[in-house]
């Protein structure tokens, strides 16, 4: 503020005898009474001044990203960096979310971002297959060791930074499959608390909180939030074809690679229950045929 305050005076020509600041400077100037006003006209120029100063910052680094987005992101990476306290950059991000109702279907999502944005090439769903029912703790120890000991066996690049989505129970499970795996101290991990944004790290009984409007924590909900969704939507689709598979389960005489087979060409249960008995004859045979159309169309 100092150096400001005399380069902007030199640069305007300014002869003004006062100066309004927001807090007090430890320097003289000849003639000049330097104001930390307190109240009226006078502190609400001060705060429109910081207004305008913010405004103009943030102006600034909308054209930086949209002029040189490799500049932008450079700078996000390092914030996130500083803030999470990290050896390196965070140019590898993967999230994760697990997604069940009253324990059915459940599937865990992982979803990856490079250099802050989403690579949907390389997200995947997981099915767990060693827990029963709705254990989110259990589920996420699973999915964790799964994906990372797929990543060593063949030998692909490692992230930089894990995301769980949760508080400090999901993210010590997380742990405990990074220490199995000899990664724990190797890979940054956190964990994202959705009531406040709280942010929590491993040993650590103290989360931490970030500014609502800093890039970082943007970056992190948006990768909780896409893990979320993407979760969500294979969940939906599991559950409802288990919902069309228990249907045609039903049907005396039909196995499951016919059920297949009806649901590969015809695509929904509505479909095949309006279908024509020479429409599955097509697809099925006489015999099978004969078998769907009179469990449909039998009062």
């Amino acid at each position: 503020m100092e150096q400001a305050l005399i380069e902007i005076r030199q640069k305007f020509d300014s002869n003004s005898k006062e100066v309004l600041l927001p807090f007090h400077l430890p320097i003289e100037i000849p003639n000049v009474k330097l104001i930390v006003p307190k109240v009226g006209d006078k502190k609400r120029i001060v705060e429109l001044s910081e207004k305008n100063a913010k405004e103009y910052r943030l102006e600034k680094l909308k054209q930086v990203q949209i002029i040189d987005p490799e500049r932008h992101t450079n700078r996000i990476m390092a914030e996130m960096q500083k803030l999470l306290r990290m050896p390196v950059e965070p140019r590898h991000i993967e999230g994760f979310d697990n997604s069940n109702i009253q324990g059915t279907n459940p599937v865990s999502a992982c979803v990856v971002f490079k250099d802050g944005k989403p690579s949907k090439a390389d997200y995947r769903i997981f099915h767990p297959k060693t827990v029963e029912g709705a254990n989110d703790f259990a589920t996420m120890e699973e999915v964790i060791y799964r994906r990372y000991k797929r990543l060593l066996d063949e030998g692909e690049n490692l992230p930089q930074l894990i995301l769980i989505d949760g508080g400090k129970g999901q993210l010590s499970s997380a742990v405990k499959s990074l220490r199995l795996l000899g990664l724990y101290g190797k890979i940054t991990i956190v964990g994202i608390a959705k009531r406040l944004e709280e942010i929590f790290f491993p040993e650590d009984s103290i989360p931490l909180y970030l500014d609502k409007k800093s890039e970082t924590l943007k970056i992190l909900q948006r990768v909780r939030d896409e893990a979320h969704r993407f979760g969500v939507k294979h969940h939906r689709t599991r559950r409802k074809n288990s919902t069309i598979k228990s249907e045609l389960e039903e049907i005396p005489g039909v196995g499951g690679k016919t059920i297949e087979l009806l649901l590969s060409k015809l695509k929904s249960v509505k479909r095949i229950k309006e279908s024509s008995l020479e429409t599955l004859e097509e697809i099925l045979g006489k015999s099978k045929a004969k078998i769907v159309y009179e469990f449909f169309h039998t009062e």
